[in-house]
């Protein structure tokens, strides 16, 4: 894998995680959103991700001469959870039926909290992969001095 493959690959990591990242800030801020303008409560949004290869002439000749594809991450699509409202008593909700029972966000706060520290610790670990793939390339020029 040449140094812009390796760029490559990471920058479309960190974009992707980006997204998730903002994905599951969407969730918690809206974790008590009973009223949105589709109507009903907030539902728990999340990217699905896909791999696909990196672009480029130099890497689809790279790719013919080891016999192998270099892949990168990227956010295919943003889905809803289709799983139901969570139900909750409480007469005194505006949105409450006249049972007194509000639907309120398929969002579970302990979830995407797991979730973001998953995402930071990937975010921070191809931040890792782009510093060293920098560092490999400095000192693959300091050689040639």
């Amino acid at each position: 894998m040449d140094f812009f493959s390796a760029m490559n690959v990471s920058a479309s990591a960190l974009s992707a995680e980006r997204t998730r990242m903002n994905l599951i800030s969407s969730n918690l801020a809206n974790a008590n959103a009973t009223r949105t303008p589709e109507g009903g409560p907030y539902k728990r949004k999340d990217a699905v991700f896909a791999a696909t290869p990196v672009e480029g002439r130099f890497a689809r000749a790279l790719d013919g001469a080891a016999n192998r594809e270099i892949r990168q991450v990227e956010v295919q699509q943003v889905v809803e959870d289709q799983s139901p409202p969570r139900i909750q008593y409480d007469p005194s909700h505006p949105d409450a039926n006249p049972q007194g029972y509000v639907a309120m966000p398929n969002v579970n706060v302990i979830e995407e909290m797991a979730d973001m520290i998953g995402a930071s610790r990937t975010y921070e670990a191809n931040v890792t992969a782009v510093q060293t793939a920098k560092s490999m390339a400095l000192k693959a020029l300091e050689i040639s001095k």
